[in-house]
């Protein structure tokens, strides 16, 4: 996975941007809710390039963001744009990194988590509950599908394609695999997090908030 996103490292920020319907309006809008106190804690799955971050340090420069990417080019591109921000930037997958209890005010993820199932990504969940602060958000903003059949389509079309590439299970390949958006919900709130609920929605994108 990190192969594959730093082979389109120098086209990355003009296609997310361009290409997703509506993403220069849900990156500030994302950004925007994320907290305003100074020195703010905030972690941020599956960071990239940091595209959330360029509006986030906009409206707090203080904060203190961590990020976890698995691709060290993006990385390498996110501590280039923002070398006088507090950032520590940890290349690893998140579902690995020790997120620690009560550490962050806030976490975001913003089309990141659209290739994992509910049962993947209840634990990662779990653990992002315990390292917030009581009453701490996470702030996910993702592509989502519209009915549970095109969810399993999509699955099954993923287990397909790793059967016949001959791809051993635990071995990521990259392919959308959203849920919709009932679906999210369910796994935020089998997590442990007390109130989840839709903020906005921009045609196969939502941002969802999740709080402990």
């Amino acid at each position: 996975m990190d192969e594959f996103f730093d082979s389109r490292l120098a086209i990355y920020d003009e296609h997310q941007l361009d290409a997703i319907a509506s993403a220069r309006d849900f990156y500030p809008f994302t950004a925007g809710l994320l907290p305003r106190e100074p020195g703010a804690r905030v972690l941020d799955l599956g960071c990239g390039t940091g595209l959330e971050l360029e509006w986030y340090f906009q409206l707090n420069p203080t904060a203190r963001v961590t990020g976890i990417d698995l691709a060290p080019g993006m990385l390498d591109a996110l501590r280039a744009k923002f070398p006088k921000h507090n950032l520590e930037l940890i290349c690893d997958s998140y579902f690995d990194v020790p997120l620690g209890a009560q550490r962050f005010d806030a976490a975001v993820s913003v089309e990141s988590l659209h290739h994992f199932t509910q049962a993947e990504k209840i634990p990662l969940y779990t653990r992002l509950c315990t390292a917030l602060v009581p009453g701490g958000s996470f702030i996910l903003t993702d592509y989502f599908v519209s009915a549970g059949a095109e969810e399993a389509r999509l699955r099954g079309e993923l287990e397909r394609l790793r059967r016949e590439q001959g791809i051993e299970d635990g071995e990521f390949y990259h392919f959308d695999t959203p849920l919709t958006v009932a679906h999210e919900m369910e796994a935020l709130r089998a997590a442990g997090f007390t109130q989840v609920e839709v903020l906005g929605s921009w045609a196969s994108t939502a941002t969802l908030r999740a709080t402990r």
